[in-house]
């Protein structure tokens, strides 16, 4: 079970964690869709779903988008407001008490639309709502998270980073092909499971972090190198068992703007009525590549995955990482060796 650094601390989610604003316009775009004059779908009553929610100050930042977007619409064509009801979704183990707080300071807001809040946790790679209730589906930043491992990979003991250079070479067309089929097969699911749940002409609006497209397959095919990189210095020093670190996998896999393009035509429940891909370093604030801040950033989303294999090693996995980073301008060099895209699609079911 995947879930961010709780509470409120320094290494938490909630203190390493920023807005998604790329989204904002196509969610924008989904509702005047929905609404607009010549639908024929808007409704009295709206159900807006946010799949893996997380925590933290963006915890509200999407349902927030498209509870706005509802009032201007309707203050524009004067038509009543629907009565709205947000459901926010993450895994069992996510920090629900800081959701359970934001929820209740949405509803004491101004949003009058916003009747009914509540939450529904579980995996989004299974059934999470009743089918044709859903009007508006997001999720920011949690579709590269993968349901489980690639089982060619556990099952046969190939570890997903080898220690050894050229061990390592060799395997990484196993290894990427694994985990892009692992990927494959989950965002297919993930789409026919909303299929059911949408309404005839629901949307959908989803980020993901994913590779540049002049970034060759061969070369990049997961978005946790650095981490793995600092526990491979960690196990040759002893720190941590090399059994161990051999046996560690991270469910995480960053298709191109192509891969998703071609699952999502595949699957054939929804249409692509946009698609957008950024360069996901220039959204970053340039106080994250600091060596303390960037460690912190990546405590918040691997801390609890790293502890539950290896122990309680974080002091230590600091230590190494800043270690790392201690030489001027190493910092930079991270950010070049690793170029991340932001890929946001907006989807109307078919």
């Amino acid at each position: 079970m995947v879930h961010m650094n709780q509470g409120q601390g320094e290494t938490s989610y909630a203190r390493n964690s920023s807005i998604q604003n790329r989204m904002k316009p196509l969610i924008e775009a989904a509702i005047v869709d929905l609404c607009g004059s010549r639908s024929t779908l808007f409704p009295e009553k709206m159900l807006i779903a946010d799949l893996g929610c997380s925590s933290g100050p963006n915890v509200l930042a999407l349902v927030s988008t498209a509870i706005k977007a509802i009032i201007n619409h309707c203050l524009q064509f004067q038509q009543s407001r629907p009565e709205v009801c947000v459901l926010l979704n993450d895994l069992p183990d996510n920090d629900f008490n800081t959701v359970v707080k934001s929820l209740v300071t949405l509803r004491q807001s101004n949003n009058k639309p916003v009747v009914v809040t509540g939450i529904a946790p579980g995996s989004f790679y299974e059934r999470l709502f009743t089918s044709d209730s859903l009007h508006l589906v997001c999720s920011s930043n949690s579709l590269h998270w993968l349901s489980m491992a690639p089982e060619d990979l556990t099952m046969n003991q190939i570890p997903a980073y080898d220690m050894d250079e050229h061990a390592r070479c060799e395997r990484l067309p196993i290894v990427r092909e694994a985990y892009a089929q692992q990927f494959r097969k989950d965002f297919m699911l993930f789409l026919e499971l909303r299929a059911k749940e949408l309404v005839p002409g629901g949307r959908m609006v989803v980020s993901l972090v994913g590779r540049p497209s002049n970034v060759k397959a061969s070369k990049f095919f997961h978005l946790w190198e650095t981490l793995v990189q600092i526990l491979s210095v960690m196990a040759l020093e002893g720190v941590i068992d090399k059994a161990k670190f051999d046996s560690f996998y991270v469910p995480v896999y960053g298709p191109s703007g192509e891969e998703l393009r071609e699952v999502i035509q595949d699957e054939g429940s929804f249409s692509i009525r946009d698609m957008r891909v950024y360069d996901a370093t220039t959204d970053m604030d340039s106080m994250l590549f600091t060596p303390s801040s960037f460690v912190n950033h990546l405590r918040a989303i691997f801390e609890p995955i790293i502890v539950e294999h290896f122990g309680e090693v974080m002091d230590e996995f600091v230590r190494t990482a800043e270690r790392r980073w201690s030489l001027e301008g190493s910092m930079q060099d991270e950010r070049a060796r690793n170029p991340r895209a932001m890929l946001v699609v907006s989807l109307a079911k078919a």
